[in-house]
């Protein structure tokens, strides 16, 4: 089986990263041969990430080259799309693709229609609110990380929609036992494009760092600020990432109860859970079936809720280390690719038999 997967990102990419590169060993080893083209690379992220692109003359290149390894999409058995092929203009490409008997999955991890849809310019919104549903009912199955995208792709039409959670690789997650931090650890990972989430609970943390032996750190974002707060901040890196989380005593994620944030696939939350670490979330989206509250972690709607869940989980070491065990035990029943890679290459085989 060969199968052509036009990503949107490099390895730097989470999404990229996650819904996609990790399970080429895994394909691999079942038949199944991935050429990968992604659309925008390293970097590309990096200069994004500085603030330093243009996003126009950046895109000119590599919008290029990908109609160029479209132009040998014959020569796969399938197609495997990250989100849609060409951001920001219309689906003329994959309805082509369609029309030419090449069948492809489309993947969604984050609720990218809005983007369209609800755009400030209204002429955008004309051209391209309805381009995500042609994207997804042209595809042979559509694969969503939570309900909300999977509902999205039903109402368009979409022949076949299967429901693929974004998991972690339990060979590389795994609960460091007998750590004891001298300060209580509150914890996020992220990118520079999502620490503004962290602006919702800001007074909460100015308030908690009042407490003695406490600290904040944050993984990834290095332009986030809180004055007055003890932040300690970690760049990121793939091989850093599972020892940084394995030093906190509690992982957190903050989220508007927005259209886009409906989307989110609650990876963070996944994460700090893979490495056995109790979790603090707002209920929005995904976060209330991934958060078993009182179980695994607490869901917090307002700052009152916030301060009391970090009081909970800073006073009981016990309590953290039974909440981080139950998320630990989700975790390896859903949300690893030990559980749904085998669905996934199910999934393939079922669209171009063998």
């Amino acid at each position: 089986m060969k199968v052509l997967l036009l990503s949107r990102y490099g390895p730097l990419g989470a999404s990229s990263r996650v819904r996609s590169y990790q399970y080429l060993p895994y394909f691999k080893v079942h038949g199944i041969d991935v050429t990968v083209s992604s659309l925008l690379g390293d970097d590309y992220l990096r200069k994004f990430y500085s603030g330093r692109v243009n996003h126009l003359t950046a895109r000119i290149g590599p919008y290029f080259q990908r109609a160029i390894d479209l132009l040998k999409s014959r020569r796969f058995d399938l197609l495997w799309i990250e989100k849609e092929l060409f951001p920001w203009l219309p689906s003329w490409c994959e309805m082509l693709i369609a029309r030419l008997g090449v069948p492809y999955i489309v993947d969604y991890d984050d609720a990218v229609f809005h983007k369209y849809d609800t755009h400030s310019n209204i002429f955008v919104r004309k051209l391209l609110e309805k381009k995500i549903d042609a994207v997804m009912r042209n595809a042979a199955a559509v694969t969503a990380g939570n309900e909300y995208l999977m509902e999205r792709a039903k109402k368009a039409g979409a022949r076949r929609v299967e429901y693929l959670p974004t998991v972690i690789d339990l060979e590389r997650y795994f609960v460091k036992d007998n750590v004891e931090n001298s300060v209580f650890t509150i914890g996020w990972i992220g990118s520079p494009t999502t620490a503004k989430y962290l602006e919702m609970i800001r007074p909460v943390l100015s308030q908690w760092d009042k407490k003695d032996n406490t600290r904040f750190v944050i993984i990834g974002a290095d332009s986030f600020k809180l004055d007055g707060t003890r932040v300690e901040h970690r760049p990121w890196s793939q091989s850093s990432e599972v020892p940084e989380i394995q030093k906190f005593d509690v992982g957190i994620m903050p989220l508007p109860d927005n259209l886009w944030e409906k989307g989110k696939c609650g990876y963070k939350l996944i994460q700090y859970m893979a490495c056995g670490k109790p979790v603090i979330a707002s209920p929005v989206g995904v976060n209330s079936e991934i958060v078993k509250h009182g179980t695994n972690g607490f869901l917090a709607h307002s700052g009152k809720e916030w301060l009391e869940a970090l009081d909970f989980l800073y006073a009981d070491h016990e309590l953290r280390h039974k909440m981080g065990n139950a998320g630990r035990e989700k975790v390896e029943s859903a949300y690893c690719i030990q559980a749904t890679g085998r669905r996934f290459v199910n999934l393939i085989y079922s669209i171009v038999p063998q």
